[in-house]
């Protein structure tokens, strides 16, 4: 039953809204990794791909280079940071970006108004950036458990994409502990039941047992999504967290609204 209301839910968020197509929007998804290489990233952004088509909101180009995240004029038809409503990283390490690419990404969000959507491995990149772990609410400081039965709670049901999990329910996945996060910036969406939680490991870094799964934010005029969620490939199968990426996007995009206001700890 569960999965029928699963792919029910899929299925209404898929229908296209009247006059989408006059309003398609455009986001560009990056694939790149530079160091540990996630299996789970060809497959995810074929899904998003897939998901902005069907639902006829967005229209995806995939990238396995940082060539178009500048505001330059590029050759031939190559389209850059001016051409897109959102980027979307799906990425790990330091990409070949030089000071101004950097700029123009950040400005592309900050001064902009764009949008920016970050899965699992967004939070290891550019680990010695530090105005990126500032845009993006933090970093990766290990998964202490890793790939597991994470028992996770939903903070923030009200938030798209948020509906179709239950209030706590468990997800094998591999769960990042972030560094550098505060909920004084961030609105978080999901955290860690940390009462289920062996916090005896020793990778285990944060002494306020507080470990977000997946948050928003405002970056500047800009939108900022990010999820720990997506390591799996499998787990791009699943109905629930296709609507959770979608809804995502939607929102990163300015197609749907939400509180983002930072909030403590429950």
């Amino acid at each position: 039953m569960r999965k029928r209301i699963y792919f029910a839910l899929l299925w209404i968020a898929l229908i296209p809204h009247p006059g989408a197509s006059a309003a398609k929007k455009r986001l560009l998804a990056i694939g790149e990794e530079k160091g540990y290489r996630h299996e789970s990233v060809s497959h995810a952004l074929a899904t998003i791909e897939r998901l902005g088509r069907e639902s006829g909101l967005w229209d995806t180009t995939i990238r396995t280079d940082s060539e178009a995240l500048t505001k330059k004029k590029l050759e031939y038809n190559a389209k850059n940071l001016n051409d897109f409503d959102a980027v979307l990283f799906y990425t790990g390490g330091t990409l070949e970006m030089d000071d101004q690419k950097k700029a123009d990404f950040l400005s592309f969000v900050h001064d902009d108004g764009k949008g920016f959507i970050g899965i699992h491995s967004a939070a290891i990149t550019f680990t010695d950036w530090p105005e990126y772990g500032d845009m993006i609410g933090g970093y990766y400081d290990e998964h202490p458990w890793g790939t597991f039965d994470a028992p996770i709670l939903v903070e923030d049901p009200s938030f798209p994409g948020m509906r179709q999990w239950p209030s706590a329910f468990v997800f094998k996945d591999e769960i990042y502990q972030i560094r550098n996060f505060s909920r004084d910036k961030v609105r978080v969406l999901m955290r860690l039941d940390a009462n289920k939680l062996d916090l005896s490991n020793p990778r285990v870094h944060r002494k306020d047992r507080d470990f977000a799964v997946t948050w928003a934010k405002m970056y500047g005029k800009g939108r900022v999504y990010y999820s720990t969620l997506g390591h799996p490939v499998e787990n791009w199968d699943r109905p629930e967290m296709q609507t959770m990426y979608l809804e995502a996007i939607k929102w990163a995009m300015g197609l749907a609204d939400a509180d983002v206001t930072p909030r403590p700890a429950p």
